[in-house]
């Protein structure tokens, strides 16, 4: 099975709102299970056993964090940390992070900036595709976690946002 099988598949999932897909061909299976904003497929030759952690694929392109998450750690400012709330934007997907549409451009978000809701804060590249990753806050960018062109995981930290 190619790369371009394997996108036809994923495509027909999307497109019929498959919440979950196996097939068998020429010694070799594949399952894909969409759950929400996250679609995981796992393929193994047959007879095999499947892993414990399937690891998840590009979806198409993302225009939406997840909900907010309270942030553990302070951020850098004079405000007590009871004042501030933080929104903490994670990664979608697995792939390549970038802070900026092309090398030498300016970054979409910088430290200190002030986003809106539906800016977007980055890039992730995952199999040769770009997905914007839109902001769903409003606030001041207070910390990036990620250095540009780093590996991102599914559920990284990004950035984090105060949103008061």
């Amino acid at each position: 099975m190619n790369l371009d099988e394997l996108k036809q598949i994923l495509d027909l999932v999307r497109q019929h709102e498959l919440s979950e897909f196996e097939l068998e061909h020429e010694g070799f299976r594949i399952r894909v299970k969409k759950d929400g904003l996250n679609v995981v497929a796992t393929a193994l030759p047959i007879g095999s056993v499947a892993p414990a952690a399937p690891m998840p694929v590009a979806a198409p392109p993302v225009h939406a964090a997840p909900p907010a998450t309270p942030a553990s750690e302070p951020a850098t400012g004079a405000e007590p940390a009871a004042e501030m709330e933080l929104a903490v934007v994670k990664s979608p997907i697995v792939g390549t992070f970038y802070r900026a549409p092309e090398p030498g451009a300016r970054p979409f978000a910088e430290l200190g900036e002030r986003v809106r809701k539906g800016q977007v804060l980055c890039i992730i590249e995952a199999m040769k595709l770009m997905n914007e990753i839109d902001s769903e806050y409003e606030g001041e960018v207070v910390n990036i976690y990620v250095e540009n062109g780093q590996p991102v995981q599914y559920g990284e930290r990004l950035f984090a946002i105060r949103t008061k």
